[in-house]
């Protein structure tokens, strides 16, 4: 083999070499930006979608005329999260920005529902009737957007597998919710009652995950961790005559998300 063939093969390996070495890693560089795209389910540790409460009605014939003069208690009792929506779900969109090979600061977009469903609430006891009659709610859609901040760092900057911790604050806006509540037994519906008013939701939580390097600019991940949001906004227009004020000052969360992710670097 003459120089100029060895040389010509050189220049080619090295030309094919070049991109490679000067791919993303899966760790940041200083100054490289990422893009996620993540999604999954949040599960509900602690936090009431609302309260209980005693509450006194005089007189039921503003509900059902045929019940005039007949008096009650609603006895109302505490539902949560997993009681009223299950399991809440969430998608996400996140950029991220290198500082140095194990840190990044990222800002991140969400967008999160739960449905709602129906369930019971309560009881109405009526001494009258020397009885109890159940007392039902439906519950609109749980819906919001959401922007985090954050910083993360990865605990290795080396191999292809990246465990990392992270630390973020987020705000919500969730969209107001309505409520339906039904006494079967005694004919009353009270419908699309409104329960909390368009919220804005402060947040903070911690994560754990890990990145695996799939291709030079390529990785998939998966994070879990732990998260508060506050109260909602309670809107008492429409039970707070009903003695009811009290039970929807509540509506903060702590919770769980478990989300997969797939990770672009540029």
């Amino acid at each position: 083999m003459n120089k100029n063939a060895i040389a010509a093969g050189t220049i080619l390996a090295t030309a094919l070499c070049l991109p490679a070495l000067a791919a993303p890693s899966g760790t940041p560089k200083a100054g490289e930006l990422s893009f996620s795209l993540s999604g999954g389910p949040e599960f509900v540790l602690d936090g009431d979608v609302h309260g209980g409460t005693n509450a006194p009605v005089a007189d039921l014939g503003p509900l059902n005329p045929s019940l005039a003069g007949v008096a009650a208690t609603l006895q109302i009792q505490s539902r949560d999260y997993d009681d009223v929506y299950g399991t809440l779900y969430a998608v996400q969109g996140e950029f991220a920005y290198g500082l140095d090979r194990q840190s990044e600061v990222f800002g991140a977009l969400t967008y999160g529902w739960a449905d709602g469903g129906r369930l019971q609430v309560g009881g109405a006891a009526v001494p009258a009737l020397n009885t109890t009659l159940p007392v039902f709610g439906r519950f609109d859609d749980y819906k919001y957007w959401g922007l985090d901040a954050g910083y993360r760092y990865f605990l290795s900057d080396g191999g292809d597998f990246h465990p990392y911790v992270a630390g973020r604050a987020s705000v919500q806006w969730v969209d107001k919710i309505n409520a339906t509540f039904t006494i079967p037994d005694a004919n009353i519906a009270l419908n699309n009652v409104r329960f909390y008013g368009d919220s804005t939701v402060w947040g903070a939580g911690l994560d754990v995950g890990f990145l695996w390097q799939a291709a030079p600019a390529l990785s998939v991940g998966l994070e879990t961790g732990l998260r508060y949001h506050g109260d909602l906004n309670d809107d008492d227009a429409d039970i707070g005559g009903l003695g009811l004020a009290s039970i929807n000052n509540t509506g903060s969360r702590w919770s769980v998300p478990v989300k997969a992710s797939v990770r672009f670097t540029f």
